[in-house]
C-alpha cells in the first residue's frame, strides 16, 4: 500500500492556552470532528440550524444561525483561531467579505469556490491540465442538444452548486426532456457524456498551513443511487493507477492552496484516470481513517487548519471496508438493531442521531480485517442489520 508524508522545516504555528476552532455546520462531519477535538483538548464551536442538529446532540459547542447571514457567521468566528467548514453552503461573496475583514479562515475563499461550483472547478482545472470527462455548461437548448448529438444519448446533468448524495444530478434519454431543462439559460446545469467508468477512486490530502503535507492512500468507493455506499480501502486498482491519483490529487492540493482536507474523486477508465469532483471538508470517503488508520480525517483536518504536526496516514490492517447506513422506506430507526449489528465481530458503529429519512446517512460502519472479501461481507452485513434488514 503507498502513502505519502511530506514535512516542512517550518516550526508549527505557535499556540497559547486552548485552541478553538470554529465551523460552519453541525452535520455528522461536525459531530465526528468534535470526537476529535476532545481526544485533543481542542475547543470546538460549531453553527448550527437547530439543537436537533448531530454535533449539537453530541455536545459541541454551538450557537444557532444561518450560514448566509454574515453576521452569525462573525459571532461564530469571534475569539477562535479559524474558520472552517462542514458544508458547503456559505455564498461565496459572504467569503470574501469575512475574509476581508480579516478572519483566517481554512480553507480559503478561493479554495473553497472549488468545491462550491462544479463548473468553475472543472475550468480551472482543464486549465491546470488535469485529465476531465468532456463536459459543457450549455448556454441555451439548442447547445444542449447538440452536445447530445455529439456524445449521444444518455448525457449526464449535473447542477454546477449544490448537490450531494445522488442530489442535483440525472441521467436523461430523451431530447425533450434535456431541452426542457436548458430552456432557462441561467439554470446553472452542467452536461456531461455517459462514460464508461470501470471504477470510482478517492484520495485524501491533508495540507496544513505550515505547508506540511500527507496523502492517505487510494481508495474505491462503490456507489448506489448516485450516493456513495461503500469504501473500500485500499482500492483494487494497480500501483501505477493508485500513485498517479495519489500524485494528481497532491498536486491539485498545492495548485489551488487547500488548507484541512481536500478529497479528489476520480473515474477510472480504460482511457486513464479522470478527475470527478472535489472537497475540501472531511469527506465520506475518509471514514474509514476513524478505525482503519493511524489518524483519522477529522483530527488531520484540525491538525492542519491550526498549523499543529499531521499524523500518520497509514492503514493499520491490511483491509479496511465502511459501509454507510442509509435510511430506508420503512423509516426505521438504526438504534432498534443496535444490539444485532454489535454482535457481527469487528463491527465499529457510528450512528449520527439524525432522523430516519429514505435515502438519508444514518451512520456507518467500519470492520478491519486481513482480507478484503470477509471485512466487506462483515462491514455490509452489520449495515444491512442497522437498516432492518436480516444478517
Amino acid at each position: 500500500m503507498s502513502l505519502t508524508l511530506e514535512t516542512s522545516t517550518a516550526k508549527p504555528e505557535a499556540s497559547t492556552g486552548k485552541s478553538l476552532v470554529a465551523m460552519v455546520g453541525a452535520g455528522q462531519l461536525a459531530r465526528m470532528t468534535h470526537e476529535a477535538a476532545i481526544k485533543l483538548g481542542i475547543r470546538l464551536r460549531v453553527l448550527a440550524a437547530s439543537d436537533r442538529d448531530p454535533a449539537v446532540l453530541a455536545g459541541a459547542e454551538h450557537m444557532i444561525g444561518s450560514p448566509e447571514s454574515i453576521e452569525d457567521l462573525r459571532r461564530l468566528a469571534e475569539g477562535a483561531d479559524v474558520l472552517t467548514f462542514d458544508h458547503e453552503g456559505v455564498p461565496p461573496e459572504i467569503l470574501s467579505q469575512l475574509e476581508n475583514e480579516g478572519i483566517r479562515m481554512a480553507p480559503s475563499r478561493a479554495a473553497k469556490l472549488m468545491a462550491q461550483d462544479k463548473l468553475h472547478a472543472r475550468i480551472s482545472l482543464d486549465e491546470l491540465g488535469y485529465p476531465l470527462p468532456p463536459f459543457e455548461a450549455p448556454v441555451d437548448s439548442g447547445a444542449a442538444l447538440r452536445f447530445a448529438k455529439d456524445h449521444g444519448l444518455p448525457v449526464t446533468v449535473k447542477a454546477a452548486r449544490g448537490g450531494y448524495d445522488g442530489k442535483g444530478v440525472w441521467q436523461v434519454s430523451e431530447p425533450g426532456e434535456l431541452e426542457s431543462l436548458f430552456e432557462n439559460p441561467d439554470n446553472g446545469l452542467i452536461l456531461e457524456p455517459t462514460l464508461d467508468i470501470l471504477q470510482e477512486i478517492a484520495v485524501i490530502v491533508v495540507r496544513s498551513t505550515n505547508g506540511e503535507r500527507v496523502t492517505y492512500p487510494a481508495v474505491e468507493t462503490v456507489q448506489r443511487d448516485a450516493m456513495c455506499r461503500e469504501i473500500l480501502a485500499p482500492a483494487k486498482v494497480s500501483s501505477s493507477v493508485a500513485a498517479r491519483a495519489q500524485g494528481m490529487a497532491t498536486d491539485i492540493a498545492e495548485d489551488i492552496g487547500a488548507t484541512g482536507i481536500l478529497a479528489v474523486e476520480f473515474f477510472v477508465t480504460s482511457e486513464g484516470l479522470l478527475v470527478n469532483e472535489l472537497a475540501l471538508r472531511p469527506h465520506n470517503s475518509g471514514h474509514y481513517t476513524m478505525e482503519g488508520c493511524v489518524t483519522s480525517q477529522f483530527e488531520q483536518h484540525l491538525r492542519a487548519v491550526l498549523g499543529l504536526p499531521l499524523g500518520l496516514p497509514s492503514l493499520v490492517s491490511p483491509s479496511v471496508v465502511t459501509v454507510n447506513v442509509v435510511g430506508s422506506h420503512s423509516g426505521g430507526d438504526p438504534r432498534r438493531n443496535l444490539g444485532m449489528a454489535l454482535g457481527i465481530p469487528g463491527a465499529q458503529i457510528h450512528l449520527y442521531d439524525k432522523e430516519p429519512r429514505p435515502g438519508r446517512k444514518l451512520g456507518h460502519v467500519t470492520v478491519c480485517g486481513q482480507d478484503q472479501e470477509p471485512t466487506r461481507k462483515a462491514a455490509l452485513m452489520a449495515a444491512r442489520v442497522l437498516e432492518g434488514g436480516r444478517p
